[in-house]
């Protein structure tokens, strides 16, 4: 749906876009990472056509946006982090010229201002003077400008920022919805937001792209085994013995805290998982499980050393955080 080629950024002296290169496809929910200033505001800008790019070229469903405008900015609904409102006018007002500037037929406008009123739940406020709206309405009416003629790609630039936790559960839910018919692209500051809406990131740090990966893969680390960690109240020696009959295992660190509970973490041999074959053995011993979970790096870790470091590389360097090192003990004695 979008190709970035080799799109660079200049202000004067300073490169906010550094030969930036990318390609999202139809149908998910891409995040969009960086530090302040690290380029994802002119990216989107660029993108959508509100920005000229110094080099390079932007193609939305194949179209040139600074060659072709109106054909690429058709397929494009944008929520920028400032909602392009106009306040003197009702809620209805606005969304109506909304329509006529994207050219929706006159005899389908009042049908598609119904629709998109209903979905994003301003219905029982467009009568009402935009200034006179809370910020959470203001911005729900910024996202029914973007969401106006159901355009194939919708680009949200900090859809929440400001929000209250209700309004901001309702946006996400909404994102949801709208990720069934369109590709959606989202921009926060908010990483536990980004984890859970988005099925694709892209993390940019110097106006560089430093990673790309389903939020799953960027927890993992490159090239390391994965490590599996159970709880049980079985003594450790029966803990151990359970674990030594499950293949595909290459490394055992086991520890009894003070509870009474022991706690082992497994490390797998490359290609393995070994979490259905731990379950079959200590159900088959009657031993309970209390947890059985793999261990990886956060995505705030990951956001941490990929914009610090600005390299992609970097991410192995996670290592040495301590994350998910085995044996690894607390102030208590405790792995």
């Amino acid at each position: 749906m979008i190709e970035v080629r080799n799109l660079v950024k200049k202000y004067g002296n300073h490169l906010a876009i550094d030969h930036l290169d990318f390609k999202l496809e139809a149908g998910r929910v891409y995040g969009f990472l960086g530090p302040n200033g690290a380029g994802k505001s002119t990216t989107m800008n660029i993108i959508t056509g509100y920005l000229g790019a110094t080099e390079g070229q932007v193609l939305i469903g194949g179209h040139d946006i600074l060659k072709e405008p109106e054909a690429a900015k058709r397929q494009i609904g944008y929520l920028p982090e400032q909602p392009p409102l106009y306040m003197e006018m009702t809620v209805r007002e606005y969304l109506e010229f909304a329509a006529e500037l994207k050219k929706i037929p006159g005899k389908d406008r009042e049908k598609a201002v119904d629709e998109v009123e209903k979905l994003v739940k301003v219905r029982g406020v467009e009568d009402r003077l935009i200034k006179n709206l809370s910020k959470g309405y203001r911005q729900r009416v910024g996202l029914a400008q973007a969401v106006l003629g159901f355009p194939d790609i919708i680009i949200l630039d900090e859809p929440t920022v400001g929000l209250d936790p209700k309004q901001i559960v309702e946006i996400r839910t909404l994102i949801r919805r709208l990720a069934k018919n369109h590709t959606v692209i989202l921009s926060s500051h908010i990483l536990a937001e980004v984890r859970e809406v988005c099925d694709y990131i892209l993390i940019i740090s110097g106006g560089k792209l430093v990673a790309s990966d389903t939020p799953e893969n960027l927890e993992k680390l490159p090239g390391e085994p994965d490590t599996v960690e159970i709880e049980t109240e079985a003594p450790p020696a029966v803990v151990e013995e359970t674990l030594k009959n499950v293949p595909g295992i290459e490394r055992i660190i086991i520890k009894e805290r003070k509870d009474g509970v022991t706690r082992a973490q497994v490390r797998e041999k490359k290609g393995e998982d070994v979490r259905a074959r731990i379950f079959t053995a200590f159900a088959g011993n009657k031993l309970t499980l209390l947890t059985l979970r793999r261990l990886t790096v956060s995505l705030e870790d990951v956001f941490m050393e990929l914009t610090q470091k600005n390299t992609v590389t970097d991410l192995a360097e996670l290592k040495a955080d301590g994350k998910r090192r085995e044996g690894d003990e607390d102030d208590d004695g405790n792995l």
